[in-house]
């Protein structure tokens, strides 16, 4: 069974800085692309930025230069450094990643339980 368990979230001021950990937990071969997506109240789950197995990585526009994500393949862990945080931030975060818990089974899609980033003065 696998499991994407995050952490980090919280409240914190207009400016400030947060960092969102996943790691990827229980039967797990392979892991290709890992990613972040973001759920405001009443909008639809949106990709925030996401990172291949080498390094590749993709942004949204409304984070490019705010946000950097990296990984840790060794830990297969996945963070989200998030800097010059505004309130349009404010979201429930979800980590996403593309793996296969055994050698024979294909590569699907998994969820983490979410986590929520408030940003309020």
């Amino acid at each position: 069974q696998v499991q994407l368990v995050e952490s980090g979230g919280g409240l914190v001021q207009p400016g400030g800085s947060l960092r969102l950990s996943c790691a990827a937990k229980g039967s797990i071969f392979s892991i290709n692309a890992m990613g972040w997506y973001r759920q405001a109240p009443g909008k639809q789950r949106d990709l925030v930025a996401q990172i291949t197995s080498g390094g590749l990585t993709n942004y949204a526009d409304s984070v490019k230069g705010r946000f950097t994500i990296s990984r840790d393949n060794a830990k297969n862990t996945v963070y989200l450094q998030m800097n010059s945080l505004k309130p349009e931030d404010t979201a429930v975060y979800y980590c996403n990643a593309d793996l296969k818990p055994y050698v024979s089974w294909p590569y699907s899609k998994y969820w983490g339980q979410g986590i929520q980033v408030t940003v309020s003065s």
